[in-house]
């Protein structure tokens, strides 16, 4: 059965090497045709290889996989039958071809790069908790796409899709070292395990790229959900053969180093400062039509005292997500403080609820360490 797979995309007038005629000619052969009288059009095109000799079925660590091919990959020379083939940019492409991620470690790990933007960091200068959050939600995604097991969801496999199921996180814990500084480069690894019998754990770590010093560690709880009912269910056993061979037993944080306690319930009498009449905005919401996790962490820390933001640095959080919020809700956010073994430290409980009916949305611990003269280590 033959595949096809990119070369590379290329632009019409970058062949200025090849005379108008010549160009038009090869145009025309492919079906295209330029205007005479005319200067030739910005039209992007891709060359395709293709060969009968690849497999419609792909084995990773051991164990089959359907989907499309994920190990990438020119033909190789002598290839017994390989065609090229000229098309236009708009036919779609999988997404993994244009992924900048790849994976390690016998195709159990993923891995990918970013540099800290300007408009990613904070007063400090330095990367925010929500700016860390949005790029582990990032390198998840890709993981899924260059997986080859992406269907139509918002990081759902196909057989997802096919039973309209989406992943929803319930638990996430994040430790934070040392914060990056604009313009530096980081390396996020992640990797997937089962959480029970119907759950999955992703883990990640985040390194300076240029030291490869690990300076996040991040774990996380995941659970189905049926996209139309909003109703939690069991993972089917065609999603659990999809996963399964990606599976990786190991942790990012140490069983005995992560926040698995419960997370006290505050009220109105327990906590100590509260912010009401925040507002969730439609660019809030994500592309399973619910406010995106991360939104949560900036309305949590709307009732910290500014003094706390200013001094202190955010080394670790957990948020336990209870129910979903739409863009009609208007939400409370509730801190209390207290401080932690290490005197010099703060330790903050949160609750994001309803400003309705009081309903919980999250419950949230973090930790918070004095900064050294003020400026981030």
């Amino acid at each position: 059965m033959a595949s096809a797979k990119i070369v590379r995309p290329f632009c019409i007038e970058d062949l200025c090497n090849v005379g108008r005629n010549n160009l038009c000619m090869s145009m025309q052969k492919v079906g295209f045709h330029a205007p005479r009288d005319a200067d030739i059009p910005r039209r992007c095109f891709f060359v395709k290889a293709s060969g009968s000799n690849s497999k419609s079925v792909e084995v990773i660590n051991g164990k089959k996989v359907n989907g499309i091919r994920v190990n990438g990959g020119v033909p190789y020379l002598g290839q017994r039958s390989c065609e090229l083939t000229l098309t236009e940019s708009s036919i779609e492409e999988p997404n993994h071809a244009y992924l900048l991620g790849r994976f390690v470690e016998e195709r159990f790990v993923y891995r990918q790069t970013f540099v800290i933007r300007s408009y990613e960091i904070g007063p400090d200068k330095t990367a925010t908790m929500e700016t860390l959050m949005n790029l582990l939600q990032e390198t998840a995604l890709n993981h899924v796409a260059s997986s080859g097991l992406a269907g139509n969801g918002f990081g759902a496999t196909r057989e997802m899709s096919l039973r309209k199921l989406i992943w929803v996180v319930t638990r996430i814990h994040v430790q934070v070292e040392k914060y990056s500084s604009w313009g530096d480069v980081i390396e996020i690894d992640t990797w997937v395990d089962a959480a029970g019998k119907n759950g999955m754990r992703r883990d990640w770590i985040i390194r300076d790229y240029k030291t490869q010093r690990i300076i996040t560690r991040a774990t996380s709880t995941w659970v189905i959900m049926n996209r139309e009912t909003r109703r939690l269910s069991k993972i089917p056993d065609e999603v659990r053969d999809e996963v399964q061979p990606f599976y990786r037993n190991r942790f990012a944080i140490p069983e005995e180093n992560t926040d698995s306690e419960k997370i006290e319930k505050l009220t109105d009498e327990t906590a100590k400062r509260i912010r009401s009449g925040l507002a969730p905005r439609w660019s809030d919401m994500d592309a399973n039509q619910h406010v995106n996790n991360v939104k949560y962490i900036g309305w949590i820390l709307e009732s910290v005292p500014t003094k706390v933001l200013e001094k202190y640095n955010l080394t670790s959080m957990t948020l336990e997500y209870r129910r979903e919020c739409r863009q009609s809700n208007m939400l409370d956010s509730l801190t209390s403080m207290r401080n932690s073994v290490k005197h010099e430290d703060l330790e903050c409980t949160h609750l994001l609820r309803m400003q309705a009916d009081k309903a919980e949305i999250v419950r949230a611990r973090s930790v918070w360490q004095a900064k050294r003269n003020h400026t981030c280590s």
